[in-house]
């Protein structure tokens, strides 16, 4: 018996596929096919795939061309599969000519040519073909703009800025439009990282005009308009979506299920800290003051371990000299039924930048800058039982929240934060403003 293996990720399963498979299996009598896990693709770029594990699973299962089908997990598994299966033949398409020399040690290696004008990545590209305009003053724009070149089928169309010169030589090729009523006109979808005062005007705004929304969170500065916010969005079935980047990593989603699977234990405590230098506070009226700018950040694992019923809290806070309404550093105390959390964020004053999650069992330690996470520890009293997690994080979080607002617009798929984590994000931010349990140093 001749054993063949091939690999793909097999997204949108076309004629290409297919045919490769074909002539794969036909180089022997049993054919095995690798397809690439979720994790992995993102490893290797593939951040945009618009279908899951599973259903890419089941479409190379539906073709009959597999005798087995295997997960693709890890750098280095195909010498791995090579030696455990007994492989007579390793095959890939033509577009792979070279890269897979080394396996000749191993077994005969085949590079099968494609099939000419098919493929997933053009397939996504027409899918989707979203016209995007960025509406803001903020430095995440050049990353956001840098993160959407990732990305299949989704162009930068335009800009309105309070400050253009800010944007004079990084946004090549992406021009700066006059008024936010004129990019709105030639746009499909807005990212919206405005002052959040002006958040509610402009999202309704766009929303009306069936405009899908990613914003930066958070998405009004009061209960009530992000209430309303929502309802127009679903009345006029387009997307409103929640841009916490941190929220997208592999990493901070493996954690927050660690955490919840009980690997520590009763959770008692969860400590966010977010703090910057690049005090924003002579910025004027186009400042984020550091509730906003780093309040919906720090809020993200309290509201995801412990849930948004908390029984109270309280703000203390100092304000800046130069702008009254500036909070330099403010630390935010919660008490829940059975457990506790606090967050510290400030621009202008700097803290170590770790999040901690206490357990009954032991506690989750991720080092800063914990926003950007990549690694994380879970750490027991007996030390021998540490266990270390690292998983890539590539542009900070930023393109795979790039991608999960496409899905979104594409498959009207759920938010990662919920439309309830919203709106206790925008209640904190009300409060705050309102001086509800604010103390003041």
């Amino acid at each position: 018996m001749i054993k063949v293996i091939t690999y793909g990720t097999y997204d949108l399963l076309h004629f290409g596929h297919i045919r490769l498979l074909e002539r794969a299996k036909a180089l022997g009598n049993y054919l095995i096919v690798g397809v690439t896990a979720d994790d992995f693709d993102k490893m290797r770029g593939k951040i945009n795939v618009q279908q899951s594990f599973m259903e890419r699973v089941e479409a190379v299962k539906a073709t009959g061309l597999a005798d087995e089908i295997i997960i693709e997990e890890y750098e280095g598994q195909k010498i791995d599969d090579i030696k455990k299966y007994d492989i007579d033949i390793f095959t890939v398409g033509s577009d792979w000519v070279g890269c897979f020399d080394y396996l000749n040690e191993y077994c005969k290696v085949v590079y099968l040519d494609r099939t000419q004008g098919v493929s997933s990545t053009e397939l996504r590209a027409k899918e989707c073909a979203i016209r995007l305009g960025i509406v803001g003053d903020s430095t995440i724009i050049r990353k956001f703009i840098k993160e959407c070149s990732y990305v299949n089928g989704i162009k930068v169309t335009g800009i309105v800025t309070h400050t253009p010169s800010f944007f004079d030589g990084i946004a090549v090729g992406v021009p700066l439009f006059d008024s936010f009523e004129s990019l709105v006109e030639e746009v499909d979808a807005l990212y919206i990282i405005s002052r959040p005062s002006e958040h509610y005007e402009q999202i309704r705004y766009a929303l009306e005009r069936n405009i899908h929304v990613i914003y930066e969170s958070p998405v009004a500065l009061s209960l009530e308009h992000a209430k309303k916010l929502f309802s127009f969005a679903e009345q006029h079935n387009v997307v409103l979506h929640a841009g916490i980047k941190t929220a997208y990593a592999t990493a901070y989603e493996r954690m927050i299920l660690l955490a919840k699977t009980g690997k520590i234990g009763d959770i008692v405590s969860v400590d966010a800290v977010c703090t910057s230098l690049s005090d924003m506070s002579n910025m004027g009226e186009h400042a984020w003051n550091s509730l906003s700018a780093w309040g919906p950040t720090a809020l993200l694992p309290v509201f995801d371990l412990l849930g948004i019923d908390y029984l109270s809290k309280q703000f203390i806070s100092r304000f800046s000299d130069r702008k009254d309404d500036f909070d330099e550093f403010t630390k935010v105390s919660f008490i829940y039924s059975n457990a506790i959390a606090s967050i510290k964020v400030g621009n202008g004053v700097k803290s170590e930048g770790e999040l901690v999650i206490s357990g009954t069992k032991g506690y989750i330690y991720v080092p800063s800058p914990w926003w950007k996470t990549e690694y994380f520890e879970i750490r027991y009293e007996d030390f021998t039982n540490n266990k270390r997690y690292f998983y890539q994080l590539d542009g900070e979080g930023i393109r795979y929240e790039i991608v999960a607002f496409v899905k979104s617009i594409q498959n009207k798929r759920i938010n990662k934060i919920s439309i309830e984590k919203s709106l206790a994000i925008s209640r904190i931010m009300e409060d705050f403003q309102n001086g509800v349990d604010l103390y003041k140093i």
